[in-house]
């Protein structure tokens, strides 16, 4: 079944060129399972591993994860904590495999939130798989698009006051340039899992044309046939950007 769904996202064309993920459910799924809520995460871990491996071999360019978010800091303190802890020791066990498989780690948002361990880690992850030409594998870590927002203004108002810029050098392109994605495009694809219907403070700006794609599974549920039946999806819509299906078209 798998081989017949990567056949037709071949044989479709059209790949996404970037797809963000909400990785959602971790927690409800422990519950069904009357497990606690770390061992939803440390399942979600497997997910995470499939879902890079098949971005990269389908031709996926960029993958972008929900990891943690500014809001998750709010959670109980036992369980920041197994998140942390898994991070730690989730990244220095798979950057091998990373750096073998030819993917680049980067990470968007406030690293410096994390604990100094785990800041180091993940740094030494993206030093060491810096040069890799493959899938672009983006941690999304203490993210929030509310607050990058607010450091993109920030930082623009700066370069006003010390006369870099004008103010009606302000656009679109100028504020994309301050985002902590400004180096990484737009997300094709955004995939939630867990069945919440939004964007929970992710990648708002960047989001704006984006696809969106709702699955009702549980993120440590969801694997490599369930994304690419989201890709398949994808590549069955028509994407207008603020045009009429005829103006495609033509």
């Amino acid at each position: 079944m798998k081989d017949i769904l990567k056949d037709k996202v071949s044989a479709n064309g059209n790949i996404p060129n970037h797809i963000a993920i909400i990785m959602d459910g971790n927690g409800r799924w422990a519950k069904i399972k009357n497990l606690p809520r770390a061992a939803g995460h440390k399942e979600g871990i497997n997910s995470v591993r499939e879902v890079v491996r098949v971005c990269g071999e389908v031709g996926v360019s960029y993958l972008t994860l929900y990891t943690f978010s500014s809001e998750n800091w709010s959670r109980p303190k036992t369980e920041v904590s197994a998140i942390m802890k898994l991070l730690f020791s989730t990244i220095k066990k798979e950057i091998r495999n990373l750096d073998d498989n030819n993917v680049k780690l980067s990470t968007i948002g406030n690293l410096k939130e994390l604990p100094l361990e785990t800041q180091k880690n993940i740094l030494d992850g993206v030093e060491k798989t810096k040069s890799n030409t493959g899938l672009n594998l983006i941690l999304a870590l203490s993210y929030g698009s509310r607050q990058e927002l607010i450091r993109a203004i920030k930082r623009i108002s700066k370069r006003i006051e010390q006369s870099e810029i004008k103010i009606n050098d302000i656009d679109e392109n100028l504020l994309g340039t301050e985002l902590y994605t400004a180096k990484i495009p737009d997300p094709d694809l955004v995939i939630r899992t867990g069945g919440e219907h939004r964007l929970s403070n992710f990648l708002l700006w960047q989001s704006a044309y984006s696809e969106l794609l709702i699955s009702e599974m549980h993120w440590p549920d969801f694997r490599e046939s369930d994304l690419l039946k989201s890709i398949i999806d994808y590549q069955n819509r028509q994407r207008r950007f603020g045009q009429t299906a005829e103006q495609i078209k033509s």
